[in-house]
Order: structure tokens, then C-alpha cells, then sequence
């Protein structure tokens, strides 16, 4: 009798697990839409566009950056402003889009700017006046900011003003156009006890961040107590990968970087955001592999060490 009610009671609780998690419920929230998405990974095109100086624009060699993505099996194209200046971008961008079914998720934005100076600011607005509407238009979600550094040294608080009175205008215009901006750091914004980053951050902080873990190391800052500190607000990530000699390598997995570790602090944080690789090579570097089978074995050390 005993084992019949105990079979009767595990029957009937597995039914109603199965059923909270498949039937919609008016009274708590989708159990489904709590359980962790499937890690997004997507490209992000420095490699090619380092090519052409100085305004790193690969819109010439555009349409090899979708093949080669496609190849490798990622998820997505993240662009520099640059491809978005073009009068035809979203007509071609759309093209390669549909032509390689493979989605834009957004850009990364501030290249030659600097966010801190005021006589910046009009040019500034009306470029991104111009790339948000088009970003938007070809499907990105997002636009990774970089504020510019300050050839003279740090930045002054009246500085750093300026730079989130800039950054709260394209704030508005980016949720004006559905994309959710972030803060992407180089060095620059991290170095000197994270002065840069902190400066914004006490002036806007509730800014989302997309930090990228490569110049975080370049800058002496550890990942991993980044990750803890700011890991709620960290919404994307760049990808890239050196020897103990600070030497970049051909793709992700090759070099000393503990992404591991990494992957697990983010997933204490419950990072739930998108991450980009971003390959570079050193001056004069001759690769072993062709471009799109480095992308595919970055695609895959990510995928497989981001549990």
C-alpha cells in the first residue's frame, strides 16, 4: 500500500512539473523563459577591416566577411560604424544578410572620436543620427561605444562630464531605434585603476557594459574580479586570445588566456548577453590557417568552453 501511494505521489508530481513547464500559467512566469539561453556567438570584423587605414572600412571586401562567417557557424556579423556610412549600406547589407542567412547584431561605434571633448559633440551626434537608423534597419540590436581617449592624459571631471552628457544623447537615440548601447573598452578606459570607466559609470550607472577581455588584460585589470564587480550590467563581451608573451594568437584556444575560469565567473553572474570573437593579428603575421578556419576553431574552443 505504501509503495502504491509512493508511486501515485512521484507519478503525479512528475506530471505536474512537466505540465508547469510545457502549459502557459496566468499565476508565475513561464518556467521555460527562466532557464538559460544557448550562448549567442558572433564575429566581430577588426581582422578584415585593420586592412584599411585609417578609417577601417571593409565595406570593399564585405560581402568575404559573411562567407567566411558562415563557413565557421556563427551567429551573427557585428559591423564598425564605418560599413554604415555608405549612402547603399542597408540595400547591400540586406543582400549579404539574406544571401548568407546570417543576422547583423550590431556594431561597434566610436573609432577616432572622443566622447570628453566638446567640439566634438555636434559632429558626433550627427554621425550617430546617421549609423543608428541604418544599424537598426539591417537588424542590429546593439552598438558597443568606445568614448575616445585623451592624447594629453587623464580625463578632468569636467571631461568626463561632457562625455556622459554625449553618451546619454545616444543613449535616447539608440532606444529611440530599438538597440540597446553598451560600454566596449580598450585599454584607455580601464587603465589607471579603472579611471575612465569609473568617471562614466558615477555619472550613468545604469549603463550597460561590453567589455572586451583581451584589452582588459593589456590594462592589468583581472576578468575575473571585473566579471564579479559588474557582471549585471555586462550585456556582450569581445573575444580574443594571447601567449604568456602578450603576442596575439591565430584564434581562440591557442594561448594563456583562462577562458574557462572566465566562462564560469560569468556563469555565477547568470550572464544571459552575446559575445563577439574578435580576431587580430600582429604586424607582419603570416597565418597557418585560411581566415575562415580560424573563425570556425575560435567558433568552436568558445562553444565548448562556455558551459
Amino acid at each position: 500500500m505504501e509503495n502504491s501511494s509512493r508511486r501515485k505521489f512521484i507519478k503525479n508530481t512528475g506530471i505536474g512539473l512537466f505540465g508547469a513547464l510545457l502549459a502557459p500559467n496566468l499565476a508565475t512566469p513561464n518556467l521555460l523563459a527562466l532557464l538559460p539561453k544557448p550562448l549567442k556567438i558572433s564575429g566581430h570584423l577588426w581582422v578584415y577591416a585593420s586592412k584599411f587605414p585609417p578609417h577601417w572600412d571593409c565595406t570593399p571586401i564585405l560581402e568575404s566577411v559573411f562567407s567566411d562567417f558562415k563557413y565557421a557557424g556563427m551567429d551573427g556579423v557585428e559591423l564598425m560604424e564605418g560599413q554604415l556610412r555608405h549612402n547603399d549600406s542597408v540595400p547591400r547589407i540586406k543582400g549579404y544578410i539574406n544571401k548568407y542567412n546570417l543576422l547583423v547584431t550590431g556594431s561597434s561605434y566610436g573609432v577616432g572620436f572622443g566622447m570628453w571633448d566638446k567640439s566634438q559633440t555636434e559632429t558626433i551626434l550627427a554621425d550617430i543620427n546617421l549609423v543608428v537608423p541604418r544599424l537598426a534597419a539591417v537588424g542590429g540590436r546593439r552598438l558597443g561605444i568606445s568614448v575616445g581617449s585623451k592624447p594629453t592624459g587623464l580625463k578632468s571631471a569636467s571631461d568626463l562630464d561632457t562625455q556622459a552628457e554625449v553618451l546619454l544623447k545616444i543613449k535616447k537615440i539608440c532606444e529611440e531605434n530599438g538597440i540597446e548601447p553598451n560600454l566596449h573598452n580598450h585599454t584607455y578606459e580601464v587603465e589607471n585603476n579603472l579611471h575612465d570607466l569609473k568617471g562614466t559609470l558615477a555619472r550613468i550607472p545604469d549603463f550597460k557594459l561590453g567589455p572586451d577581455i583581451n584589452w582588459l588584460l593589456r590594462a592589468d585589470i583581472d576578468p575575473l574580479s571585473f566579471i564579479e564587480t559588474y557582471g549585471k550590467q555586462i550585456v556582450y563581451l569581445h573575444l580574443r586570445d594571447q601567449y604568456a608573451n602578450g603576442v596575439w594568437t591565430e584564434y581562440l584556444g591557442q594561448g594563456e588566456t583562462d577562458y574557462k575560469a572566465i566562462g564560469l565567473a560569468l556563469k555565477k553572474q547568470q550572464f544571459n548577453g552575446e559575445v563577439a570573437i574578435e580576431l587580430a593579428f600582429p604586424e607582419n603575421f603570416t597565418p597557418q590557417y585560411e581566415l575562415r578556419k580560424s573563425w570556425k576553431k575560435s567558433r568552436q574552443f568558445v562553444k565548448k568552453t562556455f558551459v
